[in-house]
């Protein structure tokens, strides 16, 4: 089980990074929480979560050990798989999501994507007695042969628009909340931040 990767970022194209360990270039899947945090080039510590299938193995990695813990707790609920539970960590923060729990709160949990009113009274009988354990739980160079490795390149409000494509919002969704926004933000990672914060009001 790899635990965490200590690397430099070295493409970043929403929700995925490319994070250069010693020359070998890690694809990882993050929650919007953690992606809006990092910058190319930045060296960072990435806690990671690895799900092997039959066809696939994939990395999810989060700047905070916290939050790990609560995307391992999430994929123990009945019918929350790891796209579920990187929509629940890119929408609402670790705090926030304790307190919806705790507070019987469906309204917010349902403005998730992909999360119907079923799904969140599950969430809530599940993760009722797990989040009060876990609540006061403590957070937890590049290299020339990778060098023409890159994403494709893809403008602000595009990439702001497939990262909010990726949580599972349709693509006239997404469009109309980056557009609401886009007049006051050049910077894809503001964007998504803003089109998130417009959409769970």
């Amino acid at each position: 089980m790899i635990g965490c990767l200590i690397g430099e970022v070295f493409a970043l194209e929403a929700p995925t990074v490319l994070l250069n360990v010693n020359g070998v270039g890690y694809e990882i899947d993050t929650p919007l929480s953690t992606f809006c945090q990092l910058q190319k080039g930045q060296k960072v510590i990435l806690w990671t979560h690895l799900v092997v299938r039959e066809d696939a193995q994939q990395l999810y990695g989060f700047l905070e050990a916290q939050e790990k813990t609560i995307f391992r707790t999430l994929l123990k609920v009945n019918g929350v798989g790891p796209k579920m539970a990187l929509g629940i960590l890119s929408t609402l923060s670790v705090e926030l999501l304790i307190q919806t729990i705790e507070h019987d709160d469906i309204n917010t949990l349902v403005k998730v994507p992909g999360v119907g009113k079923k799904t969140a009274e599950r969430l809530m009988i599940e993760l009722r007695d797990r989040f009060k354990a876990l609540a006061n739980q403590g957070n937890a160079t590049s290299n020339n042969s990778i060098s023409q490795i890159q994403f494709i390149s893809n403008s602000p409000v595009a990439e702001a628009e497939a990262a909010l494509q990726s949580l599972g919002y349709k693509p006239i969704e997404a469009q109309k909340a980056v557009a609401a926004v886009k007049a006051d933000y050049t910077e894809a990672a503001d964007l998504i931040r803003a089109a998130l914060k417009s959409m769970m009001k």
